[in-house]
């Protein structure tokens, strides 16, 4: 029989008392023994008449020194820590403890010793011999053999080239290239973009999918997607291997900045005159008021840049994707000679369509289609393997990023006088991109930054007049007015950019030549890569902004490096972050993300297919004792069963009940709809010179975008003419809890006015507490055990002991301060299934507002449907109103109509929650 550790209570209702033969009761003796230090009477250097005699005297005393200092010795070796447990734990590595090279080169020389000390006590067997002076294998020594042959081969072909260049002393050098040199390929318009050949060792695990340009860094240190399964036909990053979540939130709110290589973000390019481009946006569903209002007149003139919903033109007019357009500044008009005879051309503009790659097919069939249509039509060129993006937030963010982005004079600013690279300089010091215009646009052509590697920390100057210079500059904002085209926008530009762009080698080899501590100097033939900033603002007030970096694909990695590498200025580097940091920065901010929180789009029903699946067969794996049993759920007066698919969000359960299957159908339907989306994933990523034609899987719901929601729910004339529309809406817990996915979202009850009085109650109880007063209380009936609520603070006093023992007989009985708790007699139970609303996409704890809260979509039809078709319908519900209105800018009725009750999925308890429409 094994004995039970210290903390084993199974069938033990008392905790045990501490085994003696842990580990950590071991290290415990083993300290403290080092702490003693022996000591000798002093009755001992005494003699029988009580003198004292000298030399026992010293005897004791030489024995308790050295007692004192074996004890030291002891200590000091007992609480050491080695040199490899010095470092932080981001730093560590596996083989550090006899590895002196994984250890910093601050702590090597430490380590060293310790490992050499280490094999002397033969504490450690590691062989400690270098890989050169060790005997070699049978395949080592095939190896050596093939690449000693290897380097013959290489010195001789080098040897033939330097006598080739000796003999025509007058031809160039090949190793320089020349801007001229650079051969453009054909424009292709109108098709798919195929990604480059990748390199002959990496060919074959990039068949069915690409690498982010950031890769081989990403795969070092994140958990990356599974490689038979990519994501949107691209290995992305998920998270890092490191616990990241707490600071995820205080590099991207507190202190530092989370950067994100968003490459796999589509990019679609547009080119006509500025009347065909006008039509297309309108007819892709854009906001009238972005097209001809004076209000985004500087997103039209190419200095803002504009968010919104995009649309199918025909059949239903169902919303794709919420899209990001850029329009390319517009060169100043040369004036033409009026004698001449010919009408002045229409100069074509240029757009840019960024898109989330789960939408990308679906907006691109609807772009190529509308284009076509406009006359003159407009030129469609996709670009998703050509320019690549950087997403930076936090307070450190705008400091990394003029650190690492060193604009060069364009030969435009001088004649037109752009003042974009003065602006982007000054601006190091703003710590939120909320300060600055919204949705500004900044074109810049910089440096390569490898060229001022290792980074440096700017240095901020800090005075009244520097920050008044600041605000100055951001409320005048002269790149409004003189910004010219950015170079990004130029197809020649960005490939000159990417083939000009120098190997590491010779980076290192210009900077060996610098002097030290000096940076290598610019030359005329220096790559100037051209980049697209754009400064976005999200929809919480005082939240923290994030910047957009639009670059050449091929450049992104060269960035990459010196932004991870840059010390800020408040210690610490710059965090990366994968998909999961996205959402959760995004969570925190109050913004829904795409497609996960969007399920009435077409991209958002196929990530929901997809999760269901998962959910489903994490379900199925596990023991039928281990799992929940969604057909014996007890919701309460007799209601047994969860409502719909438990690992699901059933749209198909909201709006028509009476069609929804048994759970085992369900689980073969979710089965199919995932093999269907995945064999449709495969099939798109097969290399294909036209759209492919395959027929959407339906989907239940239609959603509905902010402003339209509003207006629906505020008056029924703008009620959708779609059924089944959905909107997303954020949800926070008023009590403790924290909702996660497939929650199910309830309204107050329409049908049952006792049920709906009890849980407006409960909404009084929390939003108004009761006031402690000073006065002394009456004293309760003791025959009534539920007002044994408060009592004198004495342990002798009756009504304590009173109150003990009904609480250890009755427990169910004990009534509690403050809110009715979940598990107490008298709190509600859930709304039936007629006033379900709607379910949870994305559910956590907030670690910015330090409570629950949920983002989840709901029916528009459901939430506007009250008592008998009106507001109020009891006494009591108008009495509670009265305590309610006034809680927030006086809304009283309102503030009742957006109350819900949330319940996690195999769960019969619901907590109170208040949405809000984003």
């Amino acid at each position: 029989m094994s004995e039970q550790g210290p903390n084993n209570t199974s069938g033990q209702k008392r905790k045990q008392p501490p085994n003696p033969n842990h580990y950590r009761n071991a290290k415990r003796v083993k300290q403290i023994e080092a702490r003693t230090i022996l000591a000798q009477a002093s009755d001992k250097a005494l003699n029988q008449n009580g003198e004292l005699d000298v030399f026992a005297f010293v005897k004791a005393r030489e024995f308790e020194i050295k007692a004192m200092e074996g004890s030291m010795e002891a200590s000091k070796k007992s609480l050491s820590s080695r040199a490899f447990q010095l470092v932080p734990n981001d730093m560590r590595r596996r083989t550090a403890s006899h590895n002196v090279k994984k250890v910093p080169k601050r702590l090597r020389t430490r380590a060293a010793r310790e490992v050499s000390a280490s094999v002397k006590m033969k504490e450690d067997n590691t062989p400690q011999l270098p890989s050169q002076r060790r005997r070699a294998t049978p395949h080592l020594r095939l190896r050596l053999q093939t690449a000693e042959k290897l380097q013959k081969l290489h010195a001789r072909a080098k040897r033939k080239r330097a006598e080739a260049r000796e003999q025509k002393p007058g031809q160039a050098d090949l190793g320089k290239e020349d801007v001229s040199a650079v051969r453009i390929p054909r424009l292709m318009k109108n098709t798919l973009s195929k990604p480059d050949k990748p390199a002959a060792k990496f060919r074959k695990r990039q068949e069915h999918k690409s690498w982010l340009p950031t890769h081989i860094f990403h795969a070092k240190r994140a958990h990356m997607t599974e490689p038979k399964h990519p994501l949107w036909r691209f290995a992305i990053p998920l998270s890092p291997t490191e616990k990241a979540f707490r600071k995820t939130h205080r590099a991207g709110s507190l202190r530092g900045c989370v950067a994100w290589d968003t490459s796999y973000m589509s990019t679609i390019g547009v080119e006509g005159v500025e009347a065909s481009l006008l039509g297309l946006m309108r007819s892709l569903g854009a906001d009238e008021g972005a097209l001809s209002g004076k209000r985004q007149a500087k997103w039209r003139a190419g200095t803002r840049f504009w968010r919104g919903w995009l649309r199918e033109r025909d059949g239903e007019k169902a919303l794709i994707a919420e899209v990001d357009t850029v329009w390319c500044v517009q060169e100043a008009d040369l004036q033409a000679p009026k004698d001449s005879p010919s009408k002045p051309r229409k100069r074509k503009r240029r757009l840019f369509l960024r898109v989330h790659p789960s939408a990308f097919l679906q907006l691109w069939t609807e772009v190529l289609k509308v284009a076509k249509m406009q006359r003159p039509p407009a030129m469609v060129e996709d670009l998703r393997f050509e320019v690549g993006s950087i997403d930076v937030t936090g307070p450190g963010s705008t400091e990394t990023l003029v650190a690492a982005l060193k604009p060069m004079m364009k030969e435009s600013e001088e004649s037109t006088g752009d003042l974009s690279s003065k602006t982007w300089s000054s601006i190091s010091s703003v710590t939120n991109t909320s300060s600055l215009p919204e949705n500004v646009v900044l074109g810049l052509d910089i440096s390569d930054p490898r060229l001022r590697y290792p980074p440096r920390t700017m240095k901020h100057p800090a005075s009244e007049s520097t920050n008044d210079e600041l605000l100055q500059v951001l409320a005048q904002w002269s790149p409004d007015r003189t910004q010219t085209p950015p170079s990004i926008f130029d197809r020649t530009a960005r490939l000159t950019a990417s083939r000009l762009l120098r190997s590491q080698k010779a980076i290192n080899r210009r900077k060996g030549d610098a002097l030290p501590g000096d940076y290598p100097a610019l030359v005329s033939n220096d790559p100037r890569i051209p980049i697209l900033l754009m400064a976005s603002r999200p929809p919480t007030t005082g939240a923290q902004g994030s910047w957009k970096l639009l670059l050449p694909w091929k450049c992104v990695l060269a960035i990459w490096y010196y932004l991870m590498h840059y010390p800020l200025s408040t210690g610490g580097n710059p965090r990366f972050g994968g998909l999961q940091e996205i959402r959760q920065i995004s969570f925190e901010q109050g913004a829904p993300w795409f497609p996960g929180d969007f399920p009435g789009t077409q991209a958002g029903w196929d990530w929901e297919l997809a999760e269901r699946a998962k959910r489903q067969a994490e379900w199925e794996k596990r023991p039928k004792g281990k799992r929940v049993a969604w057909e014996s759920l007890d919701l309460g007066k007799g209601r047994k069963g969860e409502i719909g698919i438990g690992w699901a969000c059933d749209w198909g359960y909201l709006f028509d009940p009476k069609k929804t299957p048994d759970p085992a159908t369900a689980s073969q339907a979710t089965t199919k709809d995932s093999a269907t989306t995945q064999e449709d994933a495969a099939k798109s990523a097969e290399p294909r010179t036209d759209p492919p034609d395959t027929e959407k899987p339906p989907h239940p719901a239609h959603h509905l975008p902010l402003p339209h929601s509003t207006a629906a729910l505020s008056n029924s004339t703008h009620l959708p003419s779609t059924p089944h529309t959905i909107t997303t809406v954020n949800l926070t817990l008023l009590s403790r809890g924290s909702p996660v996915t497939c929650a199910r979202i309830y309204r107050l009850p329409t049908s049952n006015p006792d049920l709906r009085s009890q849980w407006l109650s409960l909404a009084t109880s929390i939003l108004y507490p009761a006031k402690k007063t000073s006065e002394p209380q009456s004293k309760p009936d003791r025959n009534n055990s539920k007002l044994l609520g408060s009592v004198p603070h004495n342990k002798s006093h009756p009504l304590r002991t009173q109150q003990t023992a009904i609480s250890l007989l009755h427990p169910q009985e004990q009534r509690l301060d403050g809110p009715i708790q979940p598990g107490h007699p008298a709190y509600p139970c859930v709304p039936d299934a007629e006033d379900l609303i709607g379910f949870v996409t994305t559910g956590n704890y907030d670690l910015g507002h330090g409570k629950g809260r949920a983002v989840g979509c709901i029916a528009v039809a459901k939430v506007r449907v009250t008592p008998a078709g009106e507001s109020v319908t009891t006494d009591g519900e108008s009495e509670v109103l009265k305590r309610v209105e006034g809680l927030e800018t006086g809304i009283g009725r309102r503030m009742v109509g957006r109350l819900c009750v949330v319940r996690d999925a195999g769960e019969s308890v619901g907590r109170l929650a208040r949405w809000e429409m984003v």
